[in-house]
């Protein structure tokens, strides 16, 4: 499928092959995880199919050396349905004292049922890697002509046009980046996030998780959750506005616990604070910031389409945040980043920062564009730099503006921040 040949993640994982025995990729169904290790792997087990997971079962009981016999690196496909495996793949990587031997693939953690049979964490024995639906730069959306790695190492002018318009954005937004929709016509497209949503709702959340749940109440927390995106909404506020738009709601103690179910299925993947050095004693915030995995989650969830957000554009730019999250998250992956946000007692909030595991990091502001927005933006950046003790950290290696619109992507004169559309950005 065209959709998979330029996955960040393929470099990743040839990476973490090299250095450790086993590697474990997660993310959330459809997101192309089993499709990216086959392209490695030189054996294969699927359990997906319930006769081959219930004879790999029996054969790993009886004989755990043959089930795991194959030539390496061997995937294990969803390896969660069959937990017993880990501790059998870490005894294995022990004993043969050779890297790149395994890759697990798995579309939700192991339950409380499961854990219980893993006696052994694998720390020194399995690398981990998420994986996320495909960044607009690897669905060719993106043509890649600002390297946020370039960004962070050599300060490299930025100078280069855009090609997508806010009705392009609208559209991928709706999309979203699951494999088989890059590949389809667009009204065809567009139906892989309301598959998505309905097969989480109505089936897959009710297998994970060791608990019973029905898909009204997921689907009526997942229509909360969408409304505030983007926000570090609390439970009591999901609560509340289940309450206003629901005859039926739920109480806290299961939001929690279907939102954490949610979290072990990578359909939702919440936000930390940035906790950096400032020259006041400001009081930072440390609730997360709310999002999903892929902004046509929400959409599907609202029963949205590309001109309901052309409509509102208030509502357009809480998804087209959520879109930007994602790209940015793989991009981080590839530098030995995190990506939090920032907001202190003050109000003034920052929507990304990257922050490197060298100590570099850069400060992001995401707007759908036009100048008033992004002089706010401006000003918000400015405002958080000047606030930071720079003889305890270092000083920020960019600020951006990262925009939904905009002809070109280039860099301020007066004060150097960049302005790029998410059109012009790759890792």
């Amino acid at each position: 499928m065209e959709g998979y040949k330029h996955r960040i993640l393929d470099e990743l994982l040839a990476k973490k092959l090299r250095a450790k025995g086993a590697v474990l990729i997660e993310g959330p169904k459809w997101c192309g995880k089993t499709t990216t290790a086959e392209e490695m792997a030189q054996s294969k087990v699927m359990l997906t199919n319930k006769s081959i997971m219930n004879h790999f079962r029996s054969l790993l009981e009886l004989e755990p050396d043959e089930a795991l016999s194959g030539k390496p690196p061997m995937l294990i496909d969803e390896w969660q349905t069959v937990p017993s495996v880990w501790d059998a793949i870490r005894y294995i990587v022990d004993h043969r004292h050779r890297m790149g031997q395994f890759i697990l693939t798995g579309s939700s953690s192991p339950n409380k049922e499961a854990k219980k049979e893993i006696l052994h964490s694998g720390t020194g024995r399995f690398a981990w890697l998420i994986m996320r639906p495909m960044t607009l730069f690897e669905s060719g959306e993106s043509n890649g002509s600002v390297s946020l790695e370039n960004l962070f190492y050599s300060r490299e002018k930025v100078f280069s046009k855009n090609f997508l318009t806010l009705k392009d954005i609208a559209f991928l937004i709706c999309r979203g980046g699951w494999p088989m929709a890059t590949s389809l016509p667009k009204n065809l497209a567009l139906e892989q996030a309301f598959d998505y949503y309905e097969a989480v709702t109505k089936e897959d959340i009710i297998n994970v998780g060791g608990v019973k749940r029905t898909s009204e109440r997921v689907q009526r927390l997942m229509r909360a959750y969408a409304r505030h995106q983007a926000t570090q909404a609390s439970i009591v506020t999901l609560l509340e506005d289940m309450k206003n738009n629901d005859i039926e709601t739920l109480d806290e103690n299961t939001i929690n616990s279907y939102l954490n179910t949610l979290r072990m299925m990578f359909v939702i993947e919440d936000m930390p604070a940035w906790n950096p050095n400032l020259r006041s004693k400001t009081a930072i915030r440390t609730t997360d910031t709310r999002y999903f995995v892929d902004p046509s989650i929400a959409t599907a969830a609202l029963n949205l389409g590309p001109e309901d957000l052309i409509n509102d554009l208030n509502t357009m730019g809480l998804f087209f945040e959520t879109l930007c999250i994602r790209d940015l998250r793989v991009f981080a992956d590839t530098l030995n980043g995190k990506v939090y946000h920032y907001r202190d007692k003050t109000g003034l909030e920052c929507d990304v920062v990257i922050h490197l595991r060298n100590g570099k990091y850069g400060l992001i502001e995401i707007k759908l564009g036009g100048e008033t927005l992004i002089n706010e933006g401006v000003k918000t950046l400015t405002l958080l730099s000047s606030k930071i003790n720079t003889t305890k950290m270092k000083e920020p290696s960019f600020k951006m503006i990262l925009t939904a619109t905009g002809e070109y992507a280039y860099q301020r004169i007066e004060d150097g921040i960049y302005i790029v559309p998410i059109g012009c950005l790759k890792h």
